[in-house]
């Protein structure tokens, strides 16, 4: 039997296909690149196990004709891992889109903040010599007092929703 060159390419184009979706700030395609990326990984595994043979149940057949057990064992944890992560992306999608109506990834300021700091080790920060804004959180500038006269802050990001969508 020769060996072909048709699923390496699948493969390789489900892998790269799946980086690109991964790549995008809409959830939805980082949930479609996710799966890309898994099902590409079951093929990966199913070729590396080898030509079919087979059932690996002794007495049946010939240990030398048996089929490889592992690789089906290891995509069978592939299927369970792609599944749970996907159903995570996908709460994570379907909370996105009831709080601001749209499941794109924005930027984040506070990791532009940081990326922008002088690179300097953790070890020769002094909490004192940081500007406020650059305050770890436990730090005692750093923290929000809140007045009596102004009541407490909304701590809940979903806090303006109306009553029937909570």
């Amino acid at each position: 039997m020769t060996p072909t060159v048709v699923l390496p390419v699948i493969i390789g184009g489900l892998y790269a296909a799946g980086v690109y979706l991964l790549l995008d700030r809409s959830l939805t395609r980082v949930l479609l690149g996710f799966l890309l990326l898994g099902n590409a990984t079951n093929l990966l595994l199913l070729s590396a196990g080898g030509p079919a043979g087979l059932a690996p149940i002794l007495g049946v057949s010939d240990p030398e004709d048996m089929n490889d057990p592992l690789p089906q064992a290891l995509i069978l944890t592939a299927i369970v891992i792609t599944f749970g992560v996907s159903a995570f992306v996908l709460a994570m999608i379907h909370r996105s889109w009831r709080l601001v109506r749209q499941e794109v990834v924005g930027t984040d300021e506070e990791d532009r903040r940081v990326a922008a700091r002088k690179g300097t080790d953790a070890d020769e920060l002094d909490p004192d010599d940081l500007a406020p804004g650059d305050r770890p959180a436990g730090h005692a500038d750093s923290l929000h007092t809140v007045d009596a006269d102004e009541g407490p802050e909304d701590i809940a990001d979903d806090i303006d929703l109306p009553a029937g969508a909570r």
